[in-house]
């Protein structure tokens, strides 16, 4: 009789965690692996948390080409090779990364970047959001909301059937005070109106509710997974340049509210600047917004850390002690 291994072990409780997990509709999954190794942290993250049903269907994947810079400033291309690839795996039709950068031309960003040879090698499509014509955007009013006219955004990521997010760990000098998940989503919609060329991303910055408009972008879509890389990070400036830490980490879940959270907590453990250090995490204004507009967790002890093996159980602890007192 074939014996059960630790690992095994460790593998079938967190499994079985997951699925019990799951039917307490109050509480998200996110789970956390200590690793230098981005294609194997994904691979583990997507076998604990459950792997999106993906055969026939269009996957969709936004990535963090705000900038040309090299990671943490921007995504890995593993983080992307890494994605396609359980994508193909899992019999997923047709695959498209795309993204409007923020600080750059976003064709010439994804050229120095690598993103088109890397998209003709692996078979995917690769999507300059800014080259959109007016039909391909869908204009979103956000009642209640703090935009003047809501957004525009994408039909290609609308009518997609799997929105995969991927974004880095680092803090924003220019406003946004961390760039996360939330923070990752204002490169979906356009930064000017192709119709009478409105610029709606100089409206965001240039107004004191900049961290609640964030937030409320993210009522547009559902994302079916995201992966935030943390190998490297920013626990100050950024989000192009900024202090380099190396926590080592892969964090994927599916609710913005509890990822952003958890990015903070790490953020802080590894000296994170006055201002994402200050109060308690949940009272920062983009997880607030968040919060309030029903988009995932409302409080700390609606996130539930998942990890497979002793070190990252023991990093799910301290995080959870940062979230818990703040």
């Amino acid at each position: 009789m074939h014996r059960l291994t630790r690992r095994e072990l460790l593998k079938a409780g967190v499994a079985t965690a997951v699925l019990a997990r799951s039917a307490r509709a109050a509480v998200s999954p996110v789970y956390l692996v200590r690793t230098t190794d981005r294609a194997e942290g994904i691979r583990r993250g997507l076998a604990a948390l459950g792997f999106p049903p993906a055969r026939g269907k269009r996957v969709a994947i936004k990535p963090n080409f705000n900038s040309a810079d090299e990671f943490p400033a921007s995504t890995h291309l593993d983080t992307i090779g890494a994605l396609v690839r359980q994508f193909q795996a899992a019999g997923a039709g047709q695959i498209t990364v795309a993204d409007r950068s923020g600080m750059g031309n976003t064709r010439r960003v994804m050229q120095q970047k690598g993103v088109f040879a890397q998209a003709r090698r692996m078979g995917f499509q690769a999507v300059v959001l800014d080259e959109t014509p007016m039909n391909g955007w869908i204009e979103e009013r956000l009642p209640g909301g703090h935009w003047s006219r809501g957004v525009l955004f994408p039909r290609l990521l609308q009518e997609a059937d799997l929105l995969v997010q991927t974004c880095c760990l680092k803090t924003h000098r220019y406003g946004g005070h961390f760039t996360l998940s939330l923070k990752n989503s204002v490169g979906m919609v356009a930064k000017d109106s192709p119709r009478d060329h409105y610029n709606y991303m100089s409206e965001l910055h240039g107004s004191a509710y900049q961290r609640q408009m964030i937030a409320e972008i993210n009522q547009l879509y559902r994302p079916a997974m995201v992966v935030m890389d943390g190998l490297e990070g920013f626990t100050d400036g950024g989000p192009e340049s900024g202090t380099l830490v190396t926590p080592q980490v892969m964090v994927l879940g599916s609710d913005r509210v509890a990822l952003d959270a958890v990015g903070v907590a790490i953020l802080r453990m590894h000296g994170g600047n006055a201002t994402i250090s200050r109060g308690r995490i949940f009272e920062q204004e983009q997880i607030a917004r968040a919060a309030q507009l029903g988009l995932g967790a409302r409080a700390p002890e609606q996130i539930d850390l998942v990890a497979d093996d002793p070190e990252s159980q023991r990093l799910a602890e301290r995080v959870r002690q940062i979230l818990t007192r703040g």
